[in-house]
């Protein structure tokens, strides 16, 4: 086997893309999109009429509107390839903003609910600030499933535990990027590999304290720069990957075993004492305030998301 399908006899795999015609070729389970994917997307000649017949068919509609609705044209056309669910995702520009994220989230789901499909192949995808999971918490109640995204410290991840999210998506690449910037000259990339790599010792240390105190939040491994990453995170809940990475996995006949187990990961010594906790907005903006390389990414990726939502609201008013 090649692999991609030695992958997927230990995790569910996800296609991280907007390009739902490149889906086919590595049947994944699920797919997730982003701001910056739909972008994208929409600038190819082969997507850029979901834009605008979307857009013409919403004149007079708020643009906001338009956005979620082009947003849900693009899920529906990936639910089509996909057996299992898309992610969507809220406005970047709403994530300290939960009253706000929730209307929209309610909105996205009735949108794909007026199209016929159900609850159960959608999760919203929201930014893991306070305000986020404080919005997910919510929904969730509601029957409105949530993946967490731009998750980049431990406090995000067990505070999304605490609240019963469905999935988070921890960032993988963005954390290897920072850690690599941040070590100039002295970066050694050969020692920082596979499970040294500091965005998989993030990732493994989050799905290791979810499994020993059965906490049911998916852990969904995002953002990889290298097919290194991946191999190392073999045996995670699920791994999202994009089609340029997918394809390199699947060129690849090299054995691979699984990094990643319930029954046998037990917690490193460091590890060990960690308990379960119930975040207070207090404890868990110091907590992200203490993790230089979390505020930093977390703010960074909501700014650059936010820059390609404003991007996408001005190609719709092109129209």
């Amino acid at each position: 086997m090649n692999q991609l399908e030695q992958l997927k006899q230990f995790t569910t795999v996800v296609a991280d893309t907007g390009n739902f015609r490149q889906l086919a070729a590595f049947t994944p389970r699920d797919a997730t999109t982003n701001p910056s994917l739909i972008l994208k997307a929409v600038q190819q000649p082969d997507y850029a009429p979901l834009l605008s017949d979307t857009a013409r068919a919403c004149r007079g509609f708020a643009l906001d509107e338009i956005v979620d609705r082009t947003l849900v044209r693009f899920g529906l056309e990936i639910l089509k390839v996909v057996p299992g669910r898309v992610s969507t995702e809220v406005d970047a520009r709403l994530s300290f903003d939960a009253p706000a994220t929730l209307a929209r989230a309610r909105r996205l789901i009735g949108l794909y609910e007026a199209e016929g499909i159900g609850r159960d192949r959608v999760l919203i995808k929201i930014a893991a600030t306070w305000e986020g999971i404080q919005a997910a918490r919510t929904l969730e109640r509601e029957g409105i499933h949530c993946n967490l995204t731009l998750l980049f410290a431990f406090a995000q991840a067990v505070a999304c535990g605490e609240a019963g999210v469905r999935l988070i998506s921890p960032f993988v690449g963005r954390i290897y990027d920072w850690y690599k910037k941040s070590s100039g000259t002295a970066w050694d990339e050969a020692a920082n590999a596979g499970v040294n790599d500091p965005g998989v010792k993030s990732v493994a240390q989050i799905y290791r304290h979810y499994k020993k105190f059965g906490i049911a939040t998916e852990v969904m491994g995002a953002s990889f720069r290298n097919v290194g990453q991946i191999v190392a995170l073999a045996g995670c809940d699920l791994l999202t990957i994009s089609p340029e990475l997918l394809a390199l996995l699947q060129a690849n006949d090299t054995p691979i075993t699984r990094a990643l187990d319930p029954a046998v990961s037990p917690a490193t010594a460091n590890e060990a004492d960690i308990k379960p906790a119930d975040h207070t907005e207090a404890s868990f903006r110091y907590a992200l305030n203490e993790d230089a390389m979390a505020t930093e990414k977390l703010a960074e990726g909501i700014r650059a998301f936010a820059v390609d939502a404003g991007k996408l609201d001005v190609l719709i008013r092109s129209l």
